[in-house]
């Protein structure tokens, strides 16, 4: 049997250093050019589409873009690391959409209206903004990425002082069974008061409490809710009643409201800039 060669100095001579990934170069802004716009729905076709294998009528697969008809009224939030290159499209690596009642009354509504009835909310008179289609480049997970977007939102909700933040966020897959504990968890401990409590509209209303709290492994259960959901929690935020099955999406949807006059201190520091 031959022998494996044994490194020495001569060996780890010849193999070129690897070089460490330079820091990121982090700026937040809101999208101002058909280029960032079209950078924004990149990177949502890398995550949404390639990544958990959803699809839509709009998605372009040749230009590799998702994109829907609310595109255009939404305010599109960008995280950019400028040490990507030279190019919005390699640079652009976080992605929030935005949209306000203004927005709303110009496309007809908000886009969770089409799984959600949002008419506690829309009677509440209070300033109500619309996140949505939230993701983060593989690379910059578990980083810092997402403070930066967290905090360029909170600038966003206080300059145009916002009242209640919502919108859908998604379990992967759509086997009711597998998340009934997450999905169950998030109904006995996270459910909105009733002056916030939005409801999975009637037609395609899927039950949350699936297995009663006793029954639970509630670590486990939340181990398995998504981060961003957990990280709205942390902020006080909580979820509507009913989850949306989004076959198109391969997606379990969840709405989540959080009242921003509600936060306590300790979550407005995490939140950003505080009340």
């Amino acid at each position: 049997m031959a022998r494996p060669i044994p490194y020495t100095s001569a060996t780890m001579e010849s193999r070129p250093a690897r070089m460490p990934a330079p820091a990121p170069d982090f700026t937040t802004r809101l999208a101002r050019t058909e280029a960032e716009l079209r950078a924004a729905q990149h990177l949502r076709y890398q995550v949404f589409v390639r990544e958990l294998g959803s699809d839509g009528e709009m998605v372009d697969h040749e230009a590799e873009l998702e994109q829907d008809r609310f595109d255009p009224y939404f305010d599109h939030l960008l995280l950019i690391d400028a040490t990507r290159g030279d190019d919005i499209r390699d640079q652009v690596v976080g992605v929030y959409r935005l949209l306000d009642e203004d927005g709303a009354a110009k496309v007809g509504q908000f886009y969770s209206e089409d799984e959600y009835d949002l008419t506690v909310l829309r009677r509440s008179g209070r300033k109500l903004l619309e996140l949505g289609r939230s993701c983060l480049h593989p690379d910059y997970r578990g980083g810092t990425g997402m403070f930066h977007m967290w905090q360029a939102l909170a600038d966003y909700v206080s300059e145009r002082g916002i009242e209640i933040l919502f919108g859908t966020a998604s379990f992967h897959g759509t086997d009711i069974d597998q998340l009934a504990p997450s999905l169950s968890l998030l109904h006995h401990r996270h459910l909105a008061p009733e002056d916030l409590r939005v409801r999975t509209q009637p037609a395609a209303f899927q039950p949350m409490d699936l297995i009663p709290e006793g029954q639970l492994d509630r670590p486990a259960a939340m181990r398995a809710v998504p981060s961003l959901i957990k990280g709205y929690l942390r902020l006080g935020g909580f979820v509507g009643e009913g989850a949306f099955v989004d076959h198109a999406f391969n997606t379990t949807d969840v709405c989540l409201v959080l009242d921003t006059r509600q936060m306590s201190a300790a979550q407005s520091r995490i939140y950003g800039r505080g009340q």
